[in-house]
């Protein structure tokens, strides 16, 4: 099998290097995918700079991979040589165990994250289990899919899971690479759509991706004026918040679920979630079956990631603005390799 040419980190926090590495033999499952787009995710800095303490070098980074089949394994199914996919956070499961076989591939123990242990998208090929290369249907372009197979995914499955109404009224907290995707989702959702930020000059922009209302997620006298008044909330944030005023502004049976990488413990009063009937839960990315409909929700409502792109060439450029919290919305990278 020829060589794999990708960008790579070669020690923790370093800039990224070319990288070239031998895949070995294609197994019987999986694909080959000639990578065009991948975006750029925090989880891609936070694995460079192993913030999560489970990083080994080379790391070759990149889990929102769009491309096409290029070679497929004698055991993969439902896929052609030349269709467009794409890969997100995981690129495999075992495909038998209670979560795999109830639906919940995302959940399974022993699944095989994109960049885990596994070579990423930040590179001119890469592979997956079938079942995790996932078509794009027509109306969905390459060059934005990419951020919806991870970023988009996370805030999307919610309201899958918790059969969210068009009726039901969603807070967002914090508008950036997920939050302003999460802001769209809920728009063409149906629901009443409340963006919490920290940055006034965001504002605006929040209307304008969906939102029907802006509260500072910074002050504690705003949130508790929409005390009572949301069904759930999505926190996207990362950073620690006043969670008894969140909790508060929601309704009775309200959710407030957290896709966010909070680091820090979370407090939460028994009180009023009890008097409330209240739930505090959290997620992951989705399953292929609920990343396929999300595709497809994006092709009927013509939605896209609002996205920054950057020949693949310049991706530490693009991991520094990322540092620096400029992107807007999303960082996407594409495959400039060239011969």
């Amino acid at each position: 099998m020829s060589t794999i040419r990708a960008w790579a980190s070669l020690s923790a926090g370093t800039p990224l290097q070319r990288h070239d590495y031998d895949p070995g033999r294609l197994g019987a499952e999986d694909v080959e995918i000639a990578v065009e787009y991948c975006g750029l995710c925090h989880s891609d800095l936070s694995m460079i700079e192993n913030a999560w303490g489970m990083s080994a070098w080379p790391l070759v980074p990149g889990h929102e991979v769009v491309g096409r089949v290029v070679a497929l394994g004698s055991q993969a199914k439902g896929l052609r040589i030349g269709q467009p996919v794409g890969v997100g956070w995981t690129a495999g499961s075992c495909m038998h165990c209670a979560c795999c076989l109830g639906g919940d591939h995302n959940l399974c123990a022993t699944a095989v994250p994109t960049i885990v242990g596994h070579h990423g998208g930040f590179a001119d090929r890469v592979r997956s289990h079938w079942a995790w290369a996932i078509p794009l249907p027509e109306g969905v372009r390459p060059e934005m899919a990419g951020p919806l197979l991870c970023g988009g995914i996370t805030v999307f499955n919610p309201l899958l899971e918790y059969r969210v109404l068009p009726t039901s009224r969603v807070g967002v907290v914090g508008i950036g690479g997920l939050g302003h995707m999460a802001l769209r989702f809920a728009r063409a959702w149906g629901c009443e759509v409340t963006a919490f930020t920290s940055s006034p000059d965001k504002a605006a922009e929040a209307l304008g991706l969906g939102a029907h209302r802006v509260v500072s997620s910074r002050d504690t006298g705003e949130i508790a004026g929409i005390a009572g008044q949301l069904d759930l909330i999505i926190v996207t944030a990362n950073a620690s918040l006043d969670w008894d005023a969140l909790i508060a502004a929601l309704g009775p049976k309200g959710r407030l679920h957290v896709v966010g990488a909070v680091l820090e413990p979370i407090p939460i009063q028994a009180f009023p979630l009890i008097m409330g009937q209240k739930e505090v839960s959290g997620s992951p990315t989705g399953s292929p079956t609920a990343i396929a409909r999300m595709l497809d929700f994006c092709a009927r409502h013509a939605i896209e990631p609002v996205v920054e792109m950057f020949p693949m060439s310049r991706v530490n450029e693009a991991l520094d603005r990322l540092r620096e919290g400029k992107v807007r919305y999303r960082a996407v990278l594409r495959n400039d390799f060239t011969g």
